[in-house]
């Protein structure tokens, strides 16, 4: 079997609106909401926050012919309930055939196993065990899909810098000692590489899947998308050097809202580790949280 360059996996309230479903959990309790989901398991879930940018991965495989991306479902749902799941999966297409059905305990526990490269969840505490065992993750907000903004076939993906595709080095000093001091501080170690944050192996394995494709006709595009402006872009260009991994994109926007710019740029996902940041970005674009880093600490 083919080893897939790309492994993602994502929980069944990120890829479907569960939304109905969990009233009825929230409000009559398990026994009911699992004779919901069977008394509706014929009739498919809409599609999620995260469906669009599970159909445009799914599709590269479509595109090269052999199966280089693996998307994985990771669910609390028991087998029993979780059939609905499965059948709103072929109801729309989706090449999906792995599946773990945890029966109300964490999924999380199988992200390695699974050997995902990055997880997607709307379950916040879900997606730190993942952090803390070194996958990259994100939590989405769990809104219903919508279309981007001309968008086509095209998977576009932004990142925000420090604490995501970076660690939280630079981050800190910012927050402890102010703008300029953090200014001065990249200005000097421009030429240091900043060391990776929790997304840079994601960041990889897309650039190698990337390189399965002529550079004219590649249907991913990545972006940076940051706070960062000069003197600080310095470090983040020769970082990416150093990693030998190319952005197709890189936007430094001097403390600007990032929300027209991915707007712009139709991203399919955004990640960033400031709430702020995600939460107006959630308003044009689907938006991940990866709660990592300083600003993260207390939360």
């Amino acid at each position: 079997m083919t080893s897939p360059h790309l492994t993602v996996g994502i929980s069944s309230r990120a890829l479907f609106d569960l939304e109905a479903s969990n009233r009825v959990y929230d409000e009559q309790g398990l026994e009911a909401y699992r004779r919901y989901q069977i008394d509706h398991e014929d009739i498919p879930l809409d599609p999620g926050e995260g469906f669009p940018l599970v159909q445009k991965l799914l599709h590269i495989n479509a595109l090269l012919g052999v199966p280089r991306v693996d998307v994985i479902l990771l669910s609390r749902n028991s087998a029993d309930t979780g059939l609905r799941i499965f059948n709103s999966i072929q109801a729309h297409g989706l090449g999906i055939s792995r599946a773990a059905f945890c029966g109300g305990d964490r999924p999380y526990r199988y992200v390695r196993a699974f050997n995902c490269d990055l997880f997607l969840s709307t379950h916040a505490d879900d997606v730190h065990h993942a952090l803390e065992h070194g996958i990259a993750a994100a939590t989405l907000l769990g809104r219903q899909a919508r279309p981007v903004e001309g968008s086509d076939s095209t998977l576009r993906i932004a990142f925000d810098g420090d604490a995501v595709l970076f660690s939280d080095e630079a981050e800190r000093v910012f927050q402890s000692d102010g703008l300029d001091a953090f200014s001065a501080r990249e200005k000097a170690l421009a030429d240091q590489a900043l060391e990776g944050g929790p997304f840079r192996a994601f960041l990889s394995a897309l650039h190698k899947l990337q390189q399965e494709f002529p550079a004219e006709t590649c249907p991913i595009r990545t972006a940076l998308v940051t706070a960062r402006s000069a003197p600080a872009h310095e470090r983040v260009i020769r970082t990416l050097r150093a990693w030998d991994v190319r952005l197709d994109e890189s936007l430094f926007l001097g403390g600007l809202d990032k929300t027209g710019f991915l707007r712009a740029f139709g991203a399919d996902i955004f990640f960033d580790d400031q709430p702020g940041h995600v939460a107006r970005a959630a308003d044009a674009v689907a938006a991940g949280h990866v709660p990592h880093g300083v600003v993260n600490q207390d939360r």
